[in-house]
């Protein structure tokens, strides 16, 4: 008889088992069924009642072993893990996606974007954490465009796809008339970043959200979605999918955000309840950290999801951690997460984040 193990989905909030995946193992022959098969002439076996019949004991599903199962992940390959995609081969691309997300529904994601160029004036209280961090976010998304969007998909073991398992679309930009802050331009170009070909080949930002509404990716509870330090990054993604400025008022940002992505965990703010490590560091130092090895150039946004990802399953090991379900839905920096960091300070906020620069500008409230 098939024996149906427990699934690690279910600290995710996901479906205890996956009977799909039992239908499809050689030995199932049929529905399972879980209780004793006696001949019809036997007699069920009499036992004795107790003098004290004890209190029922409350079910109990067995732990997964979390990091037993992390160290059977395969390291993707370097040469193939990492697909560029341009507006040339856009739809073939999403095509893809909207099939491994239906088994593949944990999505790291990363976003480049052309830095910080307008900051809150000292008027606004630095004293109010989630104010003034919100604020900043939601001036410079809304005066913005995004440059580079990374994807990368695995299961709920951290098994990734075979062959190409992250994406990295990359988005019109015009240097000439797009705003940017220079320091943060010169350091995507340093990475790799080419700004002649996103001029000539980049992705249209509308054509993009109307393949990802219609993808699977959104608009999906079962899918879950990790990213570091990830206000900018799913500010930027709301604000494409929507084709509008980010909502004035934080709560309902967060609202929205619920909407179309269901559950986020962030690793910046999971790293806090881990003592032996430092959640201010950035993400290239927490890898460095944890001996997580990077495929691919730093700051560009499919490396970085990648690493993301990788980040994200090495982590949860850590009993500190392994509970997850606590984390989801809470930003760095942000809603619940802003009481925490008052005593700190708003500026600690933007501190490793390699688009998160001195501004140029000053936005008046």
């Amino acid at each position: 008889m098939l024996q149906v193990q427990p699934n690690i989905g279910e600290q995710f909030g996901m479906p205890a088992y996956d009977m799909r995946s039992a239908k499809n193992h050689p030995g199932y022959h049929g529905p399972v069924s879980f209780e004793p098969v006696m001949a019809p002439t036997q007699a069920p076996p009499q036992v004795p009642a107790p003098a004290h019949t004890p209190p029922p004991v409350p079910h109990q599903r067995p732990v997964p072993d979390v990091a037993a199962m992390a160290q059977t992940m395969v390291m993707p390959n370097p040469t193939t893990c990492i697909r560029d995609v341009w507006q040339g081969n856009l739809y073939q691309e999403m095509a893809q996606i909207s099939q491994i997300v239906e088994r593949y529904r944990f999505i790291s994601v990363d976003t480049e974007f052309p830095g910080v160029v307008v900051t809150p004036l000292q008027s606004c209280n630095r004293n109010e954490t989630s104010s003034y961090q919100w604020k900043t976010i939601r001036s410079n998304v809304n005066i913005l465009k995004i440059i580079q969007l990374g994807i990368t998909f695995s299961d709920q073991y951290g098994n990734k796809p075979p062959g190409v398992c992250t994406w990295q679309f990359n988005f019109h930009f015009d240097i000439n008339s797009d705003m940017y802050a220079q320091d943060s331009l010169e350091m995507l170009e340093r990475a790799g970043i080419n700004f002649d070909r996103h001029l000539e080949e980049g992705i249209e930002a509308c054509t993009f959200a109307e393949l990802m509404i219609s993808s699977g990716l959104v608009l999906n509870d079962e899918n879950r979605w990790v990213a570091f330090h990830s206000g900018y990054d799913f500010g930027y993604l709301l604000k494409l999918l929507t084709n509008a400025e980010l909502p004035e008022q934080e709560a309902d940002f967060f609202e929205t955000l619920r909407l179309w992505f269901g559950n986020i965990y962030d690793l910046k703010y999971m790293v806090k309840s881990c003592p032996t490590l430092n959640h201010r560091t950035g993400l290239n130092q927490l890898a460095s950290e944890l001996k997580v090895e990077r495929i691919g150039p730093a700051h560009q946004a499919g490396s970085d999801s990648l690493v993301t990802c990788m980040l994200f399953f090495k982590l949860i090991q850590s009993p500190q951690l392994s509970r997850v379900g606590r984390f989801a839905n809470i930003l760095y920096g942000l809603g619940e997460d802003a009481a925490e960091l008052q005593q700190v300070g708003a500026k600690d906020n933007f501190e490793q984040h390699p688009a998160h620069t001195r501004s140029f500008l000053t936005y008046v409230y």
